[in-house]
């Protein structure tokens, strides 16, 4: 219920007849605070008048503190509007804006609104109301009737629009009593007339009547539709209090009351229902909470980015800002021994292009003016055009420093051009798998590239650059450059005219006799330097890439071969050491000869005859070169096979050199006791054989072979290689016998009379050996040979030439000794040996003879 707006709440509501919540101002009145006037001083709205002061009566320990214009919730149902027996809530008649007075605060004389006089002090609390005066019934408990409990709540105040009735006995103490003022200033025969000493007035009406017939004319009438608030709806009587009367504005008679339903037990009051705000220092406290918890996730965020993990987040903007970049080494060259370049190295330019920053219209377009000047087919040029997934694109290595200036001033879009270098090999074929080659990352993949690749590549340079966006360096910035370090130079031992004619020569027999390949190996005697190691076919350089695989083995020092005849000279040297056999002992020679198991024959069917040893190895005789390692022995055999080299890595720094093959004598079978003998059981490569003729021709010192003359040190200086490691195989003396027989060889009845130059004494022996071909598995074609020196009496150059399975003969006095021949004439005249001018000792070729 509402606030009645300062009206008075009747009798027993406070003193002198001030609203206990009365109008504008009106404070709230809780106990011991009294009906005090209203705010600033204004009398409270009340038009009834208080209940006399009376110092005997005590104030109501339960009120309302708020004396609020409802009743407790302590106290049952709240009170609700009188109702008709059937039920229906009694609505308020209307009323006639004429007959009822304007609800107006009463006015005094003056014109201004009235005042309630300020209540007693005495008076502020609450007086119990009387039993005896409580029109509300209390239930007896003899009998069960109802009777008023002088401890219930005060009966509720009366709403605003009650109608106003006649005033109460004055000797009731719960009547409102009019201020004298406003009785004073009231018209005789208005509201405020006096009532008689019964409390009736003129019409013999008690103001209880009158307030009951009002009430009901306005539930009649009330358009609201409220229900009576009868507690008698079920059948049971109602426990409505008596409303209290007060004044009605403009009437001389104070309204009823309504009734109140009976009290309840009392209960604790309730807290008033007030909007809380909420405090403000409670929401700092929370946001400084919160502000600090986010701070702090912020300074530990911090701590661990700029201190704990400080080098890692460095090390990665590192990354992404600063670049290094490779700065390439020159690659040292690869001369001659007088100089002349075999490989060299130019600046040249590495051209790429970001496929994503080309236009769509411009692709074909610029994929011919690229094609054409790289020298690179349209197709794949468009091809790399067209892959704009990809944001970097090699067109072409190597590319010429002039081509590639063009190209980036044509504007063709991302388009960029690295330094880098390319390596030349200004003699093409010339020795190149001797020389070898290098891959697109400049590492040596072959010859004398790879065997000295540390040496030649030297060591790149680096240098850090900061990088913007757009890849580019960010100018003014820090750099930290590494001063790449250049390669050596590598001198070797080959002799560029030497080698050419070598080259020439073998070539030119291997497409004669329809052989697989060809060798020749060139040495010089005194320092044991190989000047020419040719192959047939020999490795372009210069397109290495379109040769087969076979191609890049340097087959001088990786093949292997059974040697064949040109062995014999090794078991000549063991007998004649051992002083076992001499060149001029005999030997009956049959054209058979039984080992073991086996039969073994002469290259050509003869008749028994007496042959002196030179005569045998002159004529290659297979079975007295067996008849004098019978006398040597296997063990003495085989030690001498090592003595020369056979079994061993050359040495001296040839690239891909091999050992051969020797099988320890305690494994020779009983025919390999005899076959090893004249060069079949054993393996060895060109170059091994080689070295076995350059030892007998220096005197029986074996030189360990040299293919590096010297390189350049970090200034530039050359250094010459030191001297190859020198061994004594066989005496002098015995050497010298070897090269008279050799030299017999070579004459007009010897196997290699086509390897005998005019003018020059040639020592050499031939060699015919059955090939083993690795693919098959099996024997399959012959190893033709011829290996010499001159000249005989003062040797300067070794030949060897080796024809591998030839098809046009197969011999190695008609297939491989022209290729000595044209090999020699050449060496001696490239290398200006004159003739020596003496005649060869005549050959005993027969005994008596």
């Amino acid at each position: 219920m509402r606030d009645s707006g300062g009206r008075g709440q009747g009798p027993g509501r406070g003193s002198g007849g001030a609203g206990s919540q009365g109008g504008h101002g009106a404070a709230r009145r809780t106990p011991g605070n009294g009906g005090g006037p209203g705010r600033a001083g204004r009398p409270a709205r009340s038009e009834g008048a208080g209940r006399p002061d009376d110092p005997s009566r005590e104030p109501r320990k339960d009120q309302d503190p708020f004396d609020l214009p409802f009743g407790r919730d302590d106290e049952g149902p709240r009170n609700r509007p009188p109702q008709d027996p059937a039920g229906e809530p009694r609505r308020r008649p209307p009323q006639d804006p004429a007959e009822e007075p304007r609800r107006r605060p009463p006015q005094d004389p003056a014109g201004g609104p009235r005042r309630s006089p300020r209540r007693d002090p005495a008076g502020d609390a609450r007086s119990r109301r009387d039993p005896a005066d409580d029109p509300r019934p209390r239930r007896d408990p003899a009998d069960g009737r109802s009777r008023r409990d002088p401890a219930g709540p005060p009966p509720a105040r009366p709403r605003r629009d009650d109608v106003p009735g006649p005033r109460r006995d004055p000797d009731d103490p719960r009547r409102s009593t009019v201020p004298e003022a406003r009785r004073r200033a009231a018209p005789e025969g208005g509201p405020t007339s006096r009532r008689d000493a019964d409390g009736r007035d003129a019409a013999g009406r008690t103001p209880r009547d009158e307030g009951e017939g009002v009430r009901r004319a306005r539930q009649d009438t009330d358009p609201r539709g409220a229900r009576p608030r009868a507690a008698d709806q079920r059948g049971a009587p109602s426990r409505q209090a008596a409303p209290r009367q007060g004044p009605a504005r403009g009437a001389d008679t104070l309204p009823p009351r309504p009734f109140r339903r009976p009290p309840g037990p009392p209960r604790p009051p309730r807290p008033p229902l007030i909007l809380r705000l909420g405090n403000p220092r409670r929401r700092i406290n929370i946001g400084l909470i919160g502000m600090t918890f986010v701070l702090s996730i912020f300074a530990g965020r911090l701590i661990q980015m700029q201190g704990l993990d400080s080098k890692v987040y460095e090390a990665a903007a590192a990354h992404y800002r600063v670049r290094t970049e490779n700065i390439p080494a020159k690659r040292g060259k690869i001369t001659d021994v007088n100089g002349h370049s075999l490989a060299a190295t130019a600046e040249a330019r590495e051209i790429a292009i970001d496929p994503s920053k080309v236009p769509a219209a411009a692709r074909d377009k610029i994929a011919q003016a690229l094609a054409s000047q790289l020298g690179k087919p349209v197709q794949d040029m468009a091809a790399k055009l067209a892959r704009v997934d990809t944001q970097y694109q090699l067109l072409a290595r190597d590319v010429d420093p002039l081509v590639a200036s063009r190209l980036l001033k044509a504007g063709i879009p991302a388009l960029t051009a690295k330094k880098t270098y390319k390596r030349l090999y200004p003699a093409g074929d010339l020795a190149g798998s001797l020389v070898g080659f290098v891959g697109d990352d400049g590492t040596g993949l072959g010859g004398m590239e790879q065997a000295r690749n540390t040496l030649l590549a030297g060591r790149d340079g680096t240098q850090r650059v900061e990088i913007g966006r757009d890849g580019l360096a960010i100018p003014m910035t820090s750099r930290d450059r590494k001063t790449p370090v250049e390669g050596r130079d590598v001198r070797l031992t080959i002799d560029r005219d030497i080698q050419w004619a070598a080259q020439q020569a073998i070539g030119d027999q291997v497409r004669k006799s329809g052989a697989t390949s060809g060798t020749v190996v060139v040495m010089d005697v005194p320092t044991g330097q190989i000047l020419a190691m040719a192959n047939a076919p020999e490795l372009d350089l210069n397109n290495w890439r379109k040769a087969p695989p076979a191609d890049y083995v340097n087959r001088a020092a990786a093949d292997v071969f059974e040697p064949g005849s040109t062995n014999k000279v090794i078991t000549a040297a063991a007998a004649m050491e051992a002083k076992l056999v001499n060149p001029d002992t005999v030997f009956k020679v049959k054209d058979n000869i039984r080992c073991a198991d086996r039969v073994l024959h002469d290259a050509h069917p003869h008749p028994p005859e007496n042959m002196t040893y030179r005569e045998a190895v002159a004529k290659s005789s297979n079975v007295a070169t067996i008849m004098a390692a019978r006398k040597v022995g296997s063990a003495r055999l085989y030690q001498m096979l090592k003595d020369f080299g056979f079994g061993s890595v050359p040495g001296g720094g040839v690239p891909g050199e091999e050992a051969g093959l020797l099988p320890d004598y305690k494994t020779w079978s009983g025919s390999q006791s005899c076959t090893v003998a004249y060069g079949q059981g054993v393996s060895v490569t060109a170059l091994q054989m080689a070295s076995v003729y350059q030892t007998i021709a220096n005197g029986g010192v074996r030189i360990q072979p040299q293919i590096v003359a010297g390189t350049t040190d970090a200034s530039g200086r050359y250094v010459a290689s030191p001297p190859g490691k020198q061994t004594k195989v066989v005496s002098a003396e015995t050497a010298s016998e070897i090269t008279t027989m050799l030299e017999a060889a070579v004459s007009a009845e010897g196997t290699g009379n086509l390897a005998a130059i005019p003018g020059y004494r040639v020592a050499g022996k031939t060699g015919t050996a059955n090939r083993y071909d690795q693919k098959l598995g099996r024997y399959d074609g012959y190893t033709a040979s011829f290996v010499g020196f001159a000249p005989a009496d003062a040797p300067r150059v070794v030949v060897l030439s080796v024809v591998q399975n030839p098809t046009e003969g197969h011999f190695g006095g008609l297939v491989a000794a022209p290729v000595f021949k044209d090999v020699m004439t050449f060496a001696i005249k490239s290398r200006k040996i004159p003739p020596t001018g003496s005649t060869a000792p005549p050959v005993r070729l027969g005994t008596g003879q």
